[in-house]
């Protein structure tokens, strides 16, 4: 077992680093979804096999905005910065649902990125989730700026009904119904995954309650492969939005529908984590949780 130091890091990058005592030539930034939650569990599979991991917080700390609104892209390119500063020649990216939007986009700015591993992704900018510095959450704005400029993105439909699936909120049909009732919206908000020269691993479950991931998933597979780059799928026609990769235990949302269940949502992990390996040149076994 590989041992690492769990270094906390604040100001232009907030999260928390770890560092291998046997470092390999890859750093990782480690995204969250939009729970918020600095994924230290998930960056440690990695720092386990000798990958030096950024589970980096992009929303909701100190001098951050409390939702997903106008979050600079540089946030990222800021992860990435200080991967390099470690000493880490090669950088990917690991990210899940929103993050995997934010990730996607900041794959098509940063050329330094080689890598980009995107569970239940998007394949278009979405508007905030949550208020901005100035506390609004709404009319609606962009999830993401570049350059202090507002990405364009396909907005909500606030008269859309609530659909329940066991009690909790399934939004997959908020997101459908939003690309067809705002289509004019999407060539602009279309993430253009073409420009992304890292490798691209595309993994998202068929059942995902919470937004279409496994639609999103083949829109930019083929819009990629259209254009002749290197591009991934791995989908799992019984998983949800919710991905476990091996070792993790990431509990169900209280709130919103995931889809899937754990076998297929862990199924999918293993089938992900061995790409994953493959791509970062892992020891072919499964990582143990710390």
């Amino acid at each position: 077992m590989q041992t690492y130091e769990r270094i906390a890091v604040a100001g232009r990058v907030s999260g928390e680093l770890l560092t291998p005592a046997r470092q390999s030539e890859w750093g990782l930034v480690v995204l969250g979804g939009s729970s918020g939650r600095v994924d230290v569990q998930r960056a440690s599979l990695f720092a386990d096999l000798g990958v030096t991991a950024l589970a980096l917080r992009w929303f909701g700390g100190a001098d951050q905005t409390p939702g997903i609104c106008e979050i600079p892209l540089e946030t990222f390119v800021d992860g990435v910065d200080e991967l390099q500063r470690h000493g880490c020649k090669r950088i990917a990216i690991i990210a899940t649902s929103k993050g995997a939007e934010a990730a996607l986009l900041t794959a098509t700015l940063d050329e330094r990125i080689q890598a980009v591993f995107a569970i239940s992704p998007s394949s278009v900018v979405w508007g905030n989730i949550g208020p901005g510095f100035d506390g609004v959450s709404w009319p609606e704005r962009s999830s993401w700026t570049w350059r202090g400029m507002p990405l364009p993105f396909v907005p909500a439909d606030p008269s859309w009904l609530k659909e329940y699936r066991q009690g909790l909120i399934a939004y997959r049909g908020l997101f459908m119904h939003c690309l067809q009732q705002f289509s004019s919206s999407v060539p602009a908000a279309t993430i253009p995954v073409e420009n992304i020269e890292a490798q691209v691993i595309l993994i998202a479950g068929g059942t995902d309650a919470l937004w279409p991931s496994d639609l999103f998933a083949h829109e930019i597979f083929n819009r990629r492969r259209a254009f002749g780059t290197d591009t991934e799928l791995i989908l799992d026609p019984d998983a949800g939005h919710r991905i476990l990769l091996p070792g993790e235990t990431t509990p169900r949302s209280s709130l919103h529908a995931h889809g899937g269940s754990d076998e297929a949502d862990a199924r999918l992990g293993l089938a992900a984590w061995a790409a994953i390996a493959r791509t970062l040149g892992l020891p072919d076994r499964e990582p143990t949780p710390t």
